[in-house]
């Protein structure tokens, strides 16, 4: 029960109710309080149209309800709900729309509010032109003559207010202290106030009228309030009589007063026990309805917790998952150091070795050459001629050798100290600076939204959407249907919206039909099957797209005549595959015995001529006398019997016999025209000028005709 005790305070003191009264606008408020929030206006400003009423809520003009009261707490100079002790220290103090702010100028102390009251029974009388403005909407309203006692004592919130109270198993606290209430030691049972010591010498002193109350021990009291009778209620303006009645119109009880000379005597009431069943039983109602709610509120908790769980349980997997990624990655970088640092030191001895080899060479040369300079310069000195001469021939040929061993490119170095190696390391860095989180998993499976999953004729029409709440980018869905007849799944639409309508479906056959997400992980999940039944009756009417340029539609393409005098050709708009279907064309114009045709064909039927003159159409002409059939341009089965207008041919068509008959004037007229008939057919008609004729679609098959066991009927895109 302690959820209920916010609805057990008052929204001005912010304690439990003490005879709590009902304002207007159903919000409850302790009598004292409202006491305490009165103010008051010009008499030149006061609204007339919020009177409070005792008798109820019709004098309440519930429109001026939802404007924002001209009182409110924002203009009216009190500043605050909060408790007694916020009322303002200047009374009648204007405000700059002249409101004035009650109680008097020295407001007795809280504890004296809530004790007076209920001792003398009286209130202090309202000033005149006082509003009041309700604490919880804001929602202001003017008090009539008999003030605050105008408006009805709320006897049940009371009663729950005392129950509440008793149920508590703490030690009775003291009704008046203001902070850190007190254990009370006595109860006034004539005041039904808890006191503890402190406030019962200050505010219930033992003298005067006071002497005579009747001082108990708390616990006492509480038994006695727990026996006390309940409360009969009086009529607020008739403060004599009881409620005995309800009145309907003004959703309020009344007493019998009120009927005979109130404003209630002209509206409908009922017995006062009726009502309060009925309204208990209304209430019960709805309260099953909340408690549904309020179950489904706490399993909807419990899977939040579940969440709150599984959300730790996963952020804890992902974390190491990432470490463990981002582990990898730095020892794959550290794998790839060492390679790139091995590349390096052996292009590091390699340059070495090279120098060095140089060095080797150079060094053995440059001592070669200063050995044969020191002897050339010595053999110089020698006096000698024809010894010199013996010599020098030679040593000219080893210098001019020896200096031409340090010709071009000896003295260069071989290697340079340069590294050639330029490590590229901005496209990692790059992509180091991009890593992020990818889309890991594929979509969830999609929801069909049913309320928008419709079928019209042969066209079906799906809806879908993610689940509310998946997080996980989609990039595309792809819809599959059956082929209305227990099948393989197709597919009939990839793409990335949500709704599609795919026509050219079967007549009477339940399609199954699915959907899946698809992103750059993979495809996700079915949706789950959704079953569809097309239209039983097969509607169509002309094709105006696919016919001849002399025809002539009207009537919403149910009419058609043409404007030549050879024959041309137009189709309906649904072709047939399966199923028994049944059409007729009604003869509205027939002039001068043309000889119409009317039948079948495939959808590459020529146009320019008469229907089943080629080997796509299959057809019955007739003139005014008698009709053929016809295919291929073979004439057969001549048959007495021709049109006139306001004639009717019927057309029958059964795939599961694979037959095709012809009716004139509800009369099968000659045998089975063809069989063993397979594929996809439109009806067709062929026609020119003298003729007129209104298609009649979707008719139900004769009753002289059975049809064979066959699939349930279709059409085809």
């Amino acid at each position: 029960m302690d959820e209920m005790e916010e609805e057990l305070k008052c929204p001005v003191c912010g304690s439990f109710f003490r005879e709590p009264i009902i304002l207007p606008c159903s919000h409850n408020i302790c009598l004292a309080c409202a006491r305490n929030i009165l103010v008051q206006t010009p008499d030149a400003e006061s609204p007339q149209s919020s009177r409070a009423s005792g008798s109820g809520v019709s004098e309440y003009d519930y429109l001026d309800l939802d404007k924002m009261s001209l009182y409110s707490e924002t203009d009216s100079g009190y500043g605050s709900y909060g408790g007694f002790v916020s009322a303002p220290t200047t009374p009648c103090q204007k405000s700059p729309n002249g409101v004035r702010v009650f109680p008097p100028s020295m407001p007795p102390p809280p504890q004296a509010q809530h004790h007076l009251l209920p001792h003398t029974g009286v209130l202090p009388p309202v000033p005149r032109n006082s509003c009041l403005t309700c604490p919880q909407c804001h929602r202001s309203l003017t008090l009539d003559d008999r003030g605050l006692r105008g408006f009805p004592k709320n006897r049940v919130l009371e009663g729950v207010v005392d129950r509440y109270q008793q149920s508590k198993a703490a030690a009775l606290k003291c009704q008046l202290c203001e902070k850190n209430p007190r254990e009370a030691t006595v109860m006034c049972e004539q005041c039904d106030v808890f006191y503890c010591d402190p406030c019962r010498l200050r505010c219930h002193p033992p003298r005067g009228p006071l002497a005579k109350h009747r001082l108990v021990p708390p616990a006492q009291g509480r038994i006695s309030r727990r026996a006390s009778p309940r409360k009969i209620s009086t009529c607020t303006e008739h403060e004599l009589e009881n409620l005995s009645m309800y009145c309907v119109q003004c959703k309020t009880p009344v007493c019998y007063q009120c009927l005979e000379d109130g404003k209630h005597s002209t509206h409908e009431v009922k017995a006062l026990g009726a009502m309060w069943k009925l309204h208990k039983g209304q209430l019960s109602q709805v309260l099953n309805v909340l408690s549904d709610r309020a179950t489904e509120a706490k399993e909807f908790l419990v899977q939040l917790r579940n969440m709150v769980q599984h959300i730790q349980e996963n952020g804890v997997e992902f974390e190491a998952c990432l470490v463990a990624q981002c582990d990898a990655l730095i020892e794959a970088l550290n794998r790839r150091k060492a390679q790139l640092l091995s590349r390096v030191t052996k292009e590091h001895e390699h340059k070495l070795s090279v120098v060095r080899d140089q060095i080797s060479h150079c060094t053995v040369k440059l001592r070669q050459t200063t050995g044969l300079m020191e002897y050339c310069l010595e053999v110089i000195k020698e006096n000698d001629p024809s010894g010199f001469l013996q010599i020098s021939d030679a040593l000219i040929r080893r210098v001019h050798m020896t200096e031409n061993q340090w010709g071009k490119g000896s003295l260069t170095p071989r290697m340079s100290s340069d590294f050639d190696l330029t490590l590229d390391s901005g496209p990692l860095l790059q992509t180091i600076h991009q890593l992020d989180f990818v889309q890991m998993k594929v979509p969830a499976a999609p929801i069909l939204q049913l309320e928008e999953c419709c079928t019209q004729s042969n066209s079906a029409t799906l809806s879908w959407k993610q689940p509310p709440l998946s997080t996980i980018a989609v990039d595309g869905y792809i819809l599959e249907l059956d082929d209305g007849n227990g099948g393989q799944f197709r597919e009939v639409y990839v793409g990335t919206e949500t709704i599609c309508t795919v026509d050219g479906l079967h007549f009477n056959s339940n399609y199954r039909s699915r959907v899946k997400a698809f992103n750059s992980s993979g495809v996700g999940q079915y949706s789950k099957i959704l079953v569809m039944q097309t239209s039983e009756i097969a509607w169509f009417t002309f094709d105006s797209a696919s016919a001849h340029p002399d025809i002539i539609l009207s009537n919403d393409n149910l009419t058609v005549t043409c404007n030549s005098y050879d024959d041309r050709v137009i189709m309906g708009n649904t072709g047939f595959s399966r199923g028994v279907h049944y059409w007729e064309m009604t003869i509205d114009r027939y002039d001068n015995h043309p000889d119409p045709a009317f039948g079948i064909a495939r959808s590459d039927v020529m146009k320019d001529v008469m229907l089943g003159k080629d080997d796509k159409a299959w057809a019955m002409y007739v003139d005014n006398n008698r009709s053929w059939f016809m295919h291929n341009n073979s004439h057969t089965n001549r048959t007495d019997g021709g049109l006139g207008k306001g004639a009717t041919v019927g057309v029958l068509l059964d795939f599961s016999r694979g037959i095709l008959l012809f009716l004139i004037n509800d009369e099968q007229q000659g045998p089975v025209a063809f069989n063993t008939l397979e594929g996809t057919y439109y009806p067709a008609i062929s026609l020119n000028r003298n003729v007129q004729v209104t298609l009649h679609s979707g008719l139900p098959i004769p009753d002289f005709y059975t049809p064979g066991e066959s699939e349930p009927a279709g059409s085809v895109c």
